[in-house]
């Protein structure tokens, strides 16, 4: 849970295209699939969500 050095880029990416952010952060696992539907239902949550699962990991 330590702030790394890409982290910015990665928060940056969350906030212009939320599943890029996630996908740097896990890959292609379930949290990238999750994203991908909350930003196609609304933009805000895919950013929340990408928010979330950067700053968890």
């Amino acid at each position: 849970m330590a702030f790394t050095a890409t982290d910015p880029i990665k928060m940056i990416f969350a906030v212009i295209l939320p599943p890029v952010g996630v996908f740097l952060e896990v890959g292609l696992k379930g949290h990238f699939w999750l994203n991908i539907l909350l930003t196609m239902l609304g933009f805000i949550p895919g950013i929340i969500h990408a928010f979330y699962v950067i700053l968890k990991h």
